[in-house]
């Protein structure tokens, strides 16, 4: 019946954009790592690699976009449909900025190493708040794919953490620039890495309260954690 293929084909079309999503979190994902192993590393080949697959990411979210466009053309889509084509767009935007995040990080580690300078730089702190970020994305994303709103709180909570490692990394920078004036070049690029990979944090945080605003219709930006909570329940 041409009413039964028409919803079937509806069907399959948000189908296929979400997938274009997921593949897109995959690659920004694998994004982020490499830009943060190539800076621990080292390894400006890979730094390299992160800043030419950038383009990639760009064209994931105009393909995705375009699809998206054509949905809302052609079905007109209302209710969750519609909640789940608008937290689309919103996902893919963030997407690429954490893309772009991870270029910009990836740049860094090359200036870094390519300008012959004195390094001691806090490569632990800044590990283990790149870890907190990637955690926070594949939640985000994961919560995506299973249609799941209750990881946001736990999203959220993170989220202060990274902020926190963010103004400590930040304090240690400024102290060891202070002692050591030779190291300010190093470590002023650094600190732009520690803003990157904060800014990577909020961009995955935002993302989980899009899946909230898809799954219950409610918007939960710009809300405390506790109420964030509330609405979940």
């Amino acid at each position: 019946m041409p009413g039964e293929h028409t919803l079937k084909q509806f069907d399959a079309d948000l189908e296929a954009v979400r997938a274009r999503v997921l593949e897109m979190g995959g690659l920004v994902e694998e994004q982020v790592n490499k830009a943060v192993e190539a800076l621990i590393s080292g390894n400006t080949k890979l730094a390299e690699e992160v800043v030419a697959n950038d383009h990639k990411v760009n064209a994931m979210e105009v393909a995705a976009d375009s699809a998206c466009t054509h949905i809302i053309a052609l079905r007109q889509p209302a209710a969750i449909d519609l909640r789940m084509i608008l937290t689309i767009i919103k996902t893919i935007t963030d997407l690429e900025r954490i893309g772009d995040e991870a270029a910009k990080i990836a740049r860094l580690a090359i200036n870094v190493y390519e300008s012959d300078r004195i390094l001691t730089p806090r490569y632990n702190e800044i590990r283990y708040m790149a870890g907190l970020v990637t955690k926070m994305l594949r939640e985000s994303l994961d919560a995506f794919a299973r249609l799941d709103a209750s990881c946001a709180g736990d999203v959220a909570r993170q989220d202060i953490e990274v902020d926190e490692e963010f103004h400590l990394i930040t304090r240690h920078l400024i102290t060891f620039m202070m002692e050591d004036p030779r190291t300010i070049s190093t470590f002023i690029d650094l600190l732009f890495v520690v803003k990157a990979i904060e800014r990577i944090g909020d961009h995955a945080k935002n993302m989980s309260e899009y899946v909230v605003f898809m799954v219950k219709g409610k918007d939960v930006r710009h809300t405390t954690i506790e109420e964030l909570e509330r609405e979940l329940q």
